[in-house]
């Protein structure tokens, strides 16, 4: 069962397990969130079985820690959520957040965030909290400033695109 850091009345996050297989195949290779994730070539199932199979989940060992975010109702995976970059040292990760197409606009995205923010502060002891967001990406502007989050940098041509190059901002929660 999750830990209490980790659901609401409404969604859950938990680890990974093989059964998510398809969902992080789907998302991994949805080339339209290349431009905001880093990723640069597709992920085969084999190395997103590997992934699986050899994440300790823990963010110690593994440096990040992918949760899966599960609608308690339909008992279905909704999104995913990511602390990257984990430095221990400075008691910081990026956060990254990710919901499927069908499930969009629902609320959910705020509820992991939470979540994800709750158990980063109450539990694993973080300082702060950070993202990258491109400054045209209005919805996910929206989730971070309504969350407490805010922006402490601008960083010029970050993300490449498409069209040439985009400005992204960084922002940050600080416990």
């Amino acid at each position: 069962m999750p830990s209490p850091y980790l659901m609401n009345s409404t969604i859950y996050l938990r680890a990974c397990e093989p059964e998510d297989l398809e969902v992080m195949y789907h998302i991994e290779n949805n080339t339209s969130l290349w431009e905001v994730s880093g990723i640069t070539v597709p992920y085969s199932r084999y190395t997103l079985k590997q992934y699986i199979e050899s994440s300790k989940n823990d963010i110690y060992a593994d440096k990040q820690l992918r949760l899966m975010a599960v609608d308690k109702k339909k008992n279905k995976v909704i999104g995913i959520a990511d602390l990257t970059d984990f430095d221990p040292l400075h008691s910081r990760a990026a956060v990254g957040i990710v919901v499927l197409e069908d499930d969009r606009r629902k609320g959910y995205a705020n509820q992991i965030l939470q979540l994800l923010y709750e158990y980063s502060f109450n539990f694993l002891h973080l300082h702060q909290l950070y993202a990258f967001v491109s400054c045209d990406n209005e919805a996910s502007l929206a989730l971070f400033y309504g969350n407490g989050f805010l922006q402490c940098g601008l960083l010029k041509e970050w993300l490449q695109a498409d069209d040439g190059y985009k400005d992204a901002y960084l922002l940050q929660r600080i416990q």
